[in-house]
C-alpha cells in the first residue's frame, strides 16, 4: 500500500459503519485517488467480516498511523 495515509483518511472520514467485506471493496474500487496497485492490496488483505469502525479495518490490514 503507497498510500497509507490516503487510505486511513478514508476509512475514518468517509466510510459508512458498520460495514461487511464486500461493501468496504466496493467503496474502495469507486475510489479515483488510489492506484490498481493500492486497490488489489486491498483487496487482497481484507479479511472476511463485519467492521464496526476505521479502527477494525486498519487493525485487520495491519494499518497504523504515522
Amino acid at each position: 500500500m503507497k498510500n497509507t495515509q490516503g487510505a486511513i483518511t478514508h476509512l475514518k472520514n468517509d466510510q459508512k459503519y458498520p460495514a461487511n467485506r464486500t461493501e468496504l471493496l466496493a467503496e474502495c474500487d469507486g475510489l479515483s485517488d488510489f492506484s490498481a496497485e493500492d486497490k488489489q492490496w486491498f483487496t487482497d488483505k481484507l479479511p472476511e467480516g463485519n467492521y464496526e469502525s476505521a479502527e477494525a479495518v486498519m487493525k485487520a490490514l495491519g494499518l497504523q498511523e504515522a
